[in-house]
């Protein structure tokens, strides 16, 4: 594997299996049979610079610093199965919620979306993708925006933290 990591997750439901981005790549290695690089993920982004896993374990997406977005269903292709651009800036942050079907991503461009991720348990069925909200009220500074977003773990409700050194609560 070459280039120094730029984001690393343990998959939620199996033990052992280990996800690594780089600049350009993520891998996935299983740990427990020594298994390097037993899926490589082709995202076609110039530089990755985030990435979330969801709670069922077959989905990534992945955040680049090109305001860009990848939806990977892994067991489907080792490309991405929907690339979104909504970000004009960098994307600093994706996350999924843990038991909403929701998904979010922040960037330099003081900007959070939020969007509706539902994932069917028939493999024939894709993940539906719908953009639900903007969200706007950090200021930019130092040419810095939304650096994090976090859902709350049991409530549709998502943390942003700014530059401007504020954090926000959304919820509807």
């Amino acid at each position: 594997m070459r280039g120094l990591p730029v984001c690393t997750l343990f998959h939620p439901t199996h033990r052992g299996m280990f996800i690594i981005a780089t600049k350009k790549n993520v891998r996935v290695f299983n740990l427990q049979k020594r298994e390097l690089a037993i899926k490589k993920l082709e995202t076609g982004l110039r530089e990755i610079s985030s990435m979330a896993i969801h709670p069922g374990g077959d989905n990534l997406i992945v955040g680049s610093k090109e305001g860009k977005m990848c939806w990977f269903d892994m067991d489907l292709s080792s490309k991405p199965y929907k690339t979104l651009k909504n970000h004009p800036k960098d994307i600093t942050n994706v996350a999924f919620h843990r038991s909403y079907p929701l998904f979010a991503s922040c960037s330099e461009d003081s900007t959070a979306y939020v969007f509706h991720g539902k994932v069917y348990s028939d493999l024939n069925e894709n993940p539906l993708i719908v953009p639900l909200e903007i969200l706007r009220g950090h200021s930019t500074s130092s040419n810095r925006g939304v650096l994090d977003c976090k859902f709350h773990p049991r409530q549709p409700w998502l943390f942003t933290a700014g530059a401007d050194s504020v954090i926000k609560l959304y919820c509807h």
